[in-house]
């Protein structure tokens, strides 16, 4: 398939027209692209296609009713990002210095536990600036930063991709915790204990579940699994209930341990530590917005 089209070389791509790739991108359609840059689906597939014949390539394949990235596009999508960006500083020069908007996409323990004060103390030096979170597990995370879905992510673990930078955040410990009522809270537990108790873990995929397996399997050599569960919330309630024992970030259970309704067990095994990292695509430079972010969350996990 030749992907090349006719095009003027003495031309040049438009804002317009890259507002408009950048759209379809991340919608899948020119009709729900349309939508969010608020123009008629006919006005936004006439700028696509300005597009491509400008550049001289197709950019998107269709497969059934919607419009993927093709080589090309993928190469222009970071590049079309980052000129979008720079437009909207170039007007912020122009006007209120404390307007944008940032989207931001954590993992379940950051996002649930960590960010949230971090969030709340940006918010009141910059009430200008809107910040969307969005909380899923870190392969999830990753893949929204890869795509330009999201400015920034933050994940536990020390994944890499090849078009991400990773760079180390702070620490974070997990422990093994069950029920406050449990028969064995306050008391050591052996291997051998541990080998047949009910485990209640997170979903492969996530960060969590991911730095359990990495402990618990040396450690123990097998291990029940009881249930897997898509959210902190869920393993906790479930391990508060009675079902299993649990691991998680000492940031997910300090509260309940607190409350009573978990207990934190003591194990031989060693103590078990993960990085927690910020996630940025290699192809774009912060603008001033989420380069004050993420120096704040840096300065608030402290480093």
């Amino acid at each position: 398939m030749n992907d090349q089209i006719d095009h003027d070389p003495a031309s040049a791509p438009t804002l317009r027209q890259l507002g408009v790739f950048v759209a379809v991108a991340r919608a899948g359609s020119t009709r729900a692209a349309a939508e969010r840059v608020a123009r008629s689906q006919s006005a936004a597939s006439s700028a696509l296609a300005e597009l491509e014949s400008t550049l001289g390539v197709k950019l998107f394949d269709r497969v059934g009713r919607r419009l993927t990235l093709n080589a090309q596009g993928r190469a222009l999508l970071p590049r079309a990002v980052g000129l979008l960006e720079q437009a909207a500083e170039i007007g912020r020069l122009f006007g209120a210095a404390d307007q944008g908007a940032l989207r931001v996409a954590a993992s379940f323990t950051v996002g649930e536990y960590l960010l949230p004060p971090l969030i709340a103390g940006w918010k009141r030096a910059h009430p200008g600036i809107r910040l969307r979170l969005d909380i899923a597990n870190t392969r999830a995370v990753l893949d929204a930063v890869a795509a330009l879905e999201v400015d920034v992510g933050f994940i536990e673990g020390a994944r890499t991709h090849p078009d991400l930078d990773v760079a180390h955040w702070r620490e974070d410990e997990l422990v093994v915790v069950a029920a406050g009522d449990h028969p064995m809270a306050g008391r050591r537990v052996d291997r051998a204990w541990l080998r047949e108790a009910p485990w209640i873990l997170r979903e492969p995929g996530s960060g969590t579940r991911e730095a359990a397996d990495r402990w618990l399997v040396p450690g123990l050599g097998r291990f029940r699994i009881e249930m897997e569960l898509g959210s902190n919330e869920a393993v906790k309630r479930a391990v508060a209930s009675g079902l299993g024992v649990g691991l998680l970030s000492v940031h997910a259970v300090t509260e309940a341990v607190a409350a009573g309704t978990l207990t934190r067990l003591q194990t031989p095994l060693p103590p078990m530590h993960r990085a927690l990292a910020i996630v940025t695509h290699r192809e774009r430079q912060p603008g001033r917005p989420l380069a004050g972010f993420l120096a704040h969350c840096r300065q608030g996990g402290g480093g």
